[in-house]
């Protein structure tokens, strides 16, 4: 088949075969090509989606860009499952295998130092949430449309405002980082993310942790139960694990290979 080459992920040879039926970006299922006794895990993309100009184009478009990401994390989660994988950055593109044998040379030494640091660890991610219904405005003295009688009733309750909202985020901090405390113990790694927008999520609640977490497959047990055990341990406070994932946020600058055509 012609086309240009897409590489989701470098990583070693596999432990076991990959899903028969796994397909990836633009329906074309992944193929392996081995150098040096690596792996580049790729799949054929057609040049007028892929090549520089459209490409461009299309990370602007929402709709291409998300069903692009959902078929490359389908490819990557599969391999997460059989082996450790360097995951690259979206949209990763080659002209063809030679160029990507040649991304495989001149970074040979950071993917096998990358996949030795990562092999065997997978990724957890751990958010907490203040919900909505608690949001510190909420913890008002006067009843619900009570008008103040005077304008000194009216600062007083200003003053009760501020200072519910005080304590109400300084338990949440508390909360967060006795969480990230733990977690960071029973991890080999960590990583704070900024919170999330939360007029661009889709979840409910503001945003006060976002992390992740760097562990070995045989202590994942171990850490679920940590985390779920701190859930609903905090009225108004809620905790999301997700994962095991590819070590996305500890990789480092291995995506840096070229995004775009490639020689």
């Amino acid at each position: 088949m012609t086309g240009l080459r897409y590489v989701y992920a470098v990583c070693r040879p596999l432990g076991a075969p990959l899903q028969a039926d796994l397909t990836g970006v633009a329906g074309d299922p992944p193929r392996l090509l081995t150098h040096h006794g690596l792996i580049a895990v790729v799949s054929h993309v057609p040049e007028r989606d892929f090549s520089e100009e459209p490409l461009r184009r299309h990370l602007e478009d929402l709709d291409w860009l998300s069903a692009t990401a959902r078929a490359h994390q389908q490819v990557v989660d599969a391999l997460t499952a059989v082996t450790t994988p360097l995951p690259l950055r979206l949209a990763t593109v080659f002209r063809d295998d030679s160029g990507v044998r040649v991304m495989m040379e001149e970074r040979e030494e950071h993917f096998r130092r990358t996949l030795e640091r990562l092999d065997g660890r997978v990724e957890w991610g751990v958010k907490v949430y203040v919900e909505p219904e608690t949001e510190p405005a909420a913890a008002v003295a006067a009843p619900r449309g009570t008008k103040p009688a005077s304008g000194r009733d009216y600062l007083l309750q200003r003053r009760q405002k501020a200072r519910a909202r005080e304590d109400t985020w300084q338990c949440v901090e508390r909360f967060a980082g006795r969480l990230h405390s733990t977690l960071r113990a029973h991890a080999e790694d960590a990583r704070l993310h900024p919170p999330q927008n939360s007029t661009l999520s889709d979840r409910a609640g503001q945003n006060v942790l976002n992390a992740a977490y760097l562990v070995p497959r045989a202590q994942s047990e171990e850490f679920v139960e940590i985390v779920d055990r701190t859930k609903g341990e905090e009225p108004g406070i809620r905790v999301e694990l997700t994962g095991p994932w590819a070590a996305y946020s500890f990789v480092d600058d291995a995506g840096e290979a070229a995004e775009g055509e490639g020689s």
